[in-house]
């Protein structure tokens, strides 16, 4: 859905930083080749979530939910050059899609890749994150951040995708959308909840960009 004109959106887009080569041809692979490629984050939010991270300037990064790797590859941008980033998705069948990109980058050596379920991986990172970038599947995003908010260092970030849902946040919920459901309750916790300060950006599909207090 788009909350701007395809106009507006593309002049805005030219007027941002230029998207990488190696992006460039993971876009056009991906929409080349795998399914949904809507899930990309792409040119414009890419740079977003880049210029982001290169102000948090991290040293750990958690990803939930690489689809390609292309928000992957924007977020390494801004890793310390010590940093590392793990991120994590439950489709085996991408994880040789995103080993390619990654090891093309300079950043392959920082990025570890985690097959299955986050909510069973993320307890066994024993580690302390700087920025967490939330985008996986919906139903579970309280359950992601509830577990991830006692991981976080003081003034982390926490960037949660889609939380506009195709504009489906302002409309009748239907009683099996189960995911509209989760997203409504998760807007409002990060509204209202004291450990973080919360804006919501109607950046493509809603970015909610919380910094941990």
């Amino acid at each position: 859905m788009h909350f701007i004109s395809e106009e507006l959106e593309d002049y805005a887009a030219f007027h941002s930083e230029n998207e990488p080569e190696l992006l460039k041809a993971l876009n056009r692979e991906t929409h080349q080749k795998i399914l949904q490629p809507r899930m990309l984050s792409g040119h414009f939010q890419g740079r977003v979530l880049s210029l982001l991270s290169k102000l948090v300037n991290p040293k750990n990064i958690l990803e939930i939910g690489t689809y390609t790797g292309y928000a992957t590859l924007c977020l390494a941008e801004g890793l310390k050059k010590d940093g590392e980033l793990d991120t994590i998705d439950v489709n085996e069948e991408l994880v040789d899609f995103q080993r390619k990109y990654f090891d093309l980058s300079d950043y392959k050596n920082q990025i570890h890749q985690h097959l299955g379920s986050a909510l069973d991986i993320i307890p066994q990172l024993n580690k302390k994150f700087d920025l967490v970038f939330i985008d996986a599947d919906k139903e579970n995003y309280i359950n992601y951040f509830n577990m991830i908010v006692p991981m976080m260092n003081k003034g982390g970030i926490i960037l949660s995708d889609n939380v506009l849902w195709s504009g489906k946040v302002l409309e009748p919920v239907k009683p099996n959308d189960k995911s509209t459901k989760v997203l409504l309750e998760y807007n409002k916790i990060l509204k209202d909840d004291p450990r973080i300060e919360t804006v919501l950006l109607p950046i493509r599909d809603g970015l909610t960009v919380s910094r941990v207090i």
